[in-house]
């Protein structure tokens, strides 16, 4: 066995990337990296789906190194022991299989034998999948006017994004969450996708007080073949007023803003230099008068985009505020805790999912607006809703 059994098939590579990354793996024999090959996939692929690959890779080689194995090449037994072990911390059939297909991607692009098409292997994941079942635990929906039954007349209840959109203050981190969350909500973008936009993608529409999104590139558009979105004129306003007050004209859209707070200060009356004793000693700074000085608030506007990292965390303050402010009335302290343990980055586009069905667009009209290529989503993030909406809620409602 071996620690550093890889060689490069060139000695050149540039920065930190998923070659040079290869050659850190434990394994058995000597493995030639076709640096081309896995460039090639680099270059085909997402930075997010890169990045996953190697994050996944670390955590199998970290794993086979403190139970005493080799990393490469792998064994189907090693394989199932190993997703047995992530199944015991906690993983889900979802990440299980995603963990088997990075395993399974590495021998790929090294030319191993792939590990992952063993009997074992497949076995023990329908075995996890038996115990677990298969559905994914789904981010919470923020909808624009909560849950409702007709998002048309319909007053707002609950948790709902409107509300939020209304509690935020008109400073500068305020204009910017507005902006940012009704945005998000027309668009229904992921959150690598929302922070993403620069000033330039924003066009004109057909109606002057409406935009529209370019979107150059989204999680179902690898090719780079672009989309549109449409921007509400409550959101246009909202962008103009952050992009005003924020000074920006070109560049990422949505910005860290850091505040600074500074305390009132109390004026202070000097005292004569005569008064005080061991005058060689004397601090001038101790015997000028100083005015007062009011609080302030500075902020630092950055350069760079959000991280998507961050969108969630925004939201979960927005609501905080919001529920803070009295503007969720029929929700307490208790629902409001829960609610905020599943709220993501995700859940503006779910809530848009949600009210264009309940507003009776069809299964087509929904996989166009959110760019989906597969119903499979669009139908999972309804499921709830379509019971309601089913033959027996219909039912129900008309009995009484």
């Amino acid at each position: 066995m071996g620690d550093a059994a890889l060689a490069l098939r060139s000695p050149e590579r540039t920065g930190k990337d998923l070659a040079w990354e290869v050659t850190k793996l434990r394994c058995e024999t000597l493995v030639t990296i076709n640096i081309e090959l896995i460039a090639a996939y680099q270059a085909a692929s997402s930075v997010h789906s890169v990045r996953a690959l190697a994050s996944d890779i670390e955590a199998f080689d970290r794993w086979c190194r403190r139970n005493g194995r080799v990393t490469l090449p792998a064994t189907p037994q090693m394989v199932a022991d190993y997703l047995d072990a992530r199944t015991g911390l906690g993983s889900r059939p979802a990440s299980l299989g995603r963990y088997k297909a990075s395993i399974a991607k590495i021998h790929q692009l090294l030319d191993l034998k792939d590990p992952t098409q063993g009997a074992l292997v497949k076995l023990r994941l329908a075995a996890v999948r038996r115990e677990k079942g298969t559905a994914q635990k789904q981010a919470r929906p923020l909808r624009f006017k909560g849950a409702v039954r007709d998002v048309e007349r319909d007053a707002p209840r609950g948790l709902n994004l409107r509300a939020l959109l209304e509690s935020c203050p008109v400073d500068l981190p305020g204009l910017r969450d507005r902006a940012l969350l009704s945005t998000a909500y027309d668009t229904g973008l992921r959150a690598s996708e929302l922070v993403a936009i620069a000033v330039e993608h924003i066009i004109e529409a057909i109606d002057p007080d409406a935009r529209l999104l370019q979107i150059l590139r989204h999680k179902g558009d690898q090719e780079g073949e672009g989309a549109t979105a449409y921007l509400s004129p409550r959101s246009v306003t909202a962008i103009a007023a952050w992009q005003l007050a924020a000074g920006i004209t070109a560049g990422p859209l949505f910005r860290r803003v850091q505040v600074r707070r500074y305390k009132a200060r109390a004026a202070v009356r000097g005292r004569p230099i005569d008064s005080i004793s061991g005058r060689e000693t004397w601090d001038l700074r101790k015997t000028l008068s100083k005015p007062a000085v009011p609080a302030r608030v500075e902020y630092d506007i950055g350069l760079a985009p959000l991280h998507p990292g961050s969108i969630g965390p925004i939201y979960r303050s927005m609501i905080q505020r919001a529920f803070d402010l009295g503007a969720l009335p029929d929700l307490v302290a208790e629902d409001v805790a829960r609610l905020l343990k599943g709220i993501s980055a995700h859940s503006t586009r779910i809530g848009l999912n949600q009210d264009l069905f309940t507003s009776g667009e069809d299964l087509a009209g929904i996989m166009d607006a959110l760019r989906w290529k597969s119903p499979r989503m669009p139908l999972a993030y309804n499921r709830n809703l379509a019971a309601e909406a089913g033959a027996v809620g219909r039912l129900i409602g008309r009995i009484g």
